[in-house]
């Protein structure tokens, strides 16, 4: 379950998501721990289409075409990955609809909680 919490200083909302990282992490250490080359080349492919998409964001010469290519080519080496990687199927939450307004309500309330203390003196937030 997803339980949001008042980051440190008390002036955002925060979404703890490590939980559901954190085997996906471990998932990755472990397929590279087997077989570090394929899995290395794999990350470094990875990272050299992240920086080329990035690029292509970034940049104002680039087309519309180019950018959407640089982005299949980061998430087909992504897919690669959480191919690799069980966990990858927990990394996203489904909340039933219950739970979905459950979670809406507290993430209402910390925000609130941090509006109301952090408004000026005197003044109102519409």
């Amino acid at each position: 379950m997803i339980r949001p919490q008042l980051s440190a200083n008390g002036l955002a909302v925060r979404i703890p998501l490590a939980e559901h990282v954190d085997p996906l992490l471990d998932d990755l250490a472990l397929a590279y721990a087997q077989d570090p080359d394929t899995v290395g080349r794999l990350l470094a492919a990875h990272a050299a289409h992240v920086v080329a998409l990035d690029v292509a964001r970034c940049s104002e010469d680039a087309t519309d075409y180019g950018r959407a290519m640089r982005a299949a080519e980061a998430d087909a080496t992504r897919e690669a990955l959480f191919d690799d990687c069980p966990a990858a199927a927990a990394v996203d939450v489904l909340l039933a609809p219950d739970d979905a307004i459950s979670l809406a309500g507290r993430i209402t309330r910390a925000a609130a909680h941090i509006r109301h203390r952090t408004a000026p003196e005197g003044t109102t937030r519409p």
